[in-house]
Parts: structure tokens; sequence; C-alpha cells
């Protein structure tokens, strides 16, 4: 087993470090002076500009650049010089001017808001999906298989946006169940209601979407794995119907649903844009949305990268839990 963790962690190190280069590569070839997106869109002035280049480290060679990013991780960078001196800590992912920050605390603001967002999300379509996808199995052809064909069909065919501002139109303006989203976010640990009470419709915008999928995609899974012979086996031998779902059934279907389970969520950990857009939320969907507006290049660069890592980790978190849900990979 950690000779397999082993492997996988070592080609995901190298992926990552494949993916950095190439982004980087990206971005730094773009036909663009990127000191002079420091200063706005219409700077002129070229002795800021020149000062922003050398602060940044513009006028270094690429692969030098590349470097100093890359030390920056792990030792953290300095921009400027004497009074000028800007230092970012590790892990330093640049600075932005237009924020006056460092980007990795700027993402550090937002990405609690974004986890928040797409963990709760993720526990509410698993536990409807999986669950009313099981239940319609077991009752195929009857009135719960017909209601969860009718939940799949309206929950693939709305957009999340359109979700988003229904639950906002009636919940909140015309029921008033709850407040009004003003674009704060509450941390878990210093109010858990306001934080819950905050990103309820956003979890259920993401989670109706999201569980018809998994209710489709469980169902044709259960009903195709019922039909297997071990299964027939275990139903002559007596066992109970629970412990054939529990133990046998869903234990088959449940490889698949892990790496559905993963990738989604590495998605939405990218940044729920249409859904935090909708709810005012300050997550890494709005701040890459917002910087893309705003030419801010190195928020541009670090959300980009930290996207790619996030769904480069998500397939090694998947791929060590098959190892764990089926043995036989281990030996691949």
């Amino acid at each position: 087993m950690l000779s397999y963790i082993s492997r996988r962690l070592g080609v995901t190190l190298l992926i990552l470090l494949g993916v950095s280069f190439t982004v980087y590569v990206i971005f730094a070839f773009l036909p663009f002076d990127p000191a002079a997106l420091t200063c706005g869109k219409n700077c002129n002035d070229p002795g800021i500009i020149e000062a922003n280049r050398r602060r940044l480290g513009y006028d270094l060679p690429f692969l030098t650049q590349y470097w100093h990013f890359i030390k920056g991780l792990f030792v953290g960078s300095s921009y400027g010089m004497g009074a000028a001196l800007i230092n970012c800590p590790a892990p330093s992912l640049g600075y932005s001017f237009r924020e006056h920050a460092c980007v990795s605390s700027i993402i550090g603001e937002a990405l609690p808001v974004t986890l928040s967002l797409a963990l709760g999300a993720l526990v509410l379509w698993l536990i409807v999906g999986v669950g009313l996808g099981v239940l319609a199995a077991r009752y195929k052809g009857k009135i719960v298989d017909s209601a969860s064909t009718v939940f799949v069909l309206i929950g693939t065919s709305l957009p999340t946006f359109l979700t988003g501002l229904m639950l906002l139109v009636f919940v909140v303006i015309k029921w008033r169940l709850l407040p009004f989203p003003a674009g704060n976010y509450t941390p878990f640990f210093e109010d858990p209601y306001e934080w819950a009470q905050i990103l309820f419709l956003p979890w259920v915008t993401l989670a109706f979407a999201y569980a018809a999928l998994y209710t489709r995609f469980v169902r044709s899974a259960v009903i195709e794995t019922s039909n297997e012979d071990y299964i027939r086996t275990a139903r002559a031998k007596g066992l109970p119907e629970g412990t054939i779902l529990g133990k046998h059934t869903l234990r088959s279907a449940l490889a698949p649903i892990v790496t559905m389970a993963g990738l989604d969520f590495a998605g939405l950990l990218g940044g729920a844009i249409l859904t935090e857009s909708v709810f005012n939320l300050p997550g890494l969907g709005r701040l890459a949305i917002g910087s893309v507006i705003e030419y801010d290049l190195p928020i541009i660069v670090a959300t980009t990268l930290l996207a790619a890592a996030i769904v480069v980790l998500m397939n090694l978190i998947v791929d060590i839990a098959y190892a764990f849900i089926d043995p036989r990979v281990r030996i691949t």
C-alpha cells in the first residue's frame, strides 16, 4: 500500500511541476507588457511602469522568474528595496498592485468561502443523489422511480444561475424565510448558525443540479449490479436485502461514484463562478472573474494554478481511495 501511495505521490508532484511551468509559460508570453498592467488600464507613465517591472522581477530572464516563483512557494518573496520593500511570506504567489496585498493573502480570504460552499454542497448532493438513486433502483417502475425521473429531468435542465435566482426570489424576497445575502461571509468558528444561514441557498442551488446527475448514475449502477451472478447467489443463500445492498451492490458502484465526487468537488473548489456571483459570495470564482476584468495578472496566474493544483491533488486522493475500495488496483 505504501509503495502504491509513494508512486502516485511522485507522479502527482511531477504533474504539479509541469502544470505550474505550463501556466507560467502561457502567461509570460502573452502579447502585452505585464508591468504596464500594474498601474491601471490607461497607465502611460514610463517611469512607474519601469519601476514596477524591476520591483516584480519582470526584467529578469523567463527561467529566472519561474525559479523565483517556485522558490517563493517555500521561502516567500520580496519585492522592491529600502522603504518600498514588500515581503510576502511563504507560500508566496506574487503581489497585486491593484489590491496592494500579497496574492496568497487575497486567496486565503476567498478560499474558505469556496471551500465551505463546496463541502456543504458535496455532502448534500451525495445524501440526496445516492439515497434517491438507491430507492429508485430498488423500487424500479413504481412511484418512487417515477418521481426520481422527474427530479432528474428538472435538475439537469435548469442551469444553476436560474435555480439560484428562483430561490432568491421566492425564499428570500417573497416568503422572507432567509435574510437577503449582502455579500458578507461569516466564518464557521465565529458564528456557525449565521455561516450555515448564508450558505444554505448556495448549497441547495449546487446540490440540486449535482444530485440529479448522481441519482441517474446510482440508479443505473445499482440496477446493473443487481443482475450480477454473485448478487443472485447472495439472495439464494437467504441474505437480507439490506445486507446485499450495503455490502455487495453499493460497494461495486462505489468506485465510479468516488471518481465523480472527487472531480466534481475539485471543480467547485476551483470556483463556483455562477453561484458565487448570484449570491454575492466573495469566493475564488468571483475573485478570478474580477481579476480578469481588472487585468490583475498575478491573481489570474495564482487562481489558474490553484484550480489546476486542486484537480491534480483530488485525482491523487481518488486514486488512494480506490486502493482502499478495491485492493486490486494497488498492483497497477
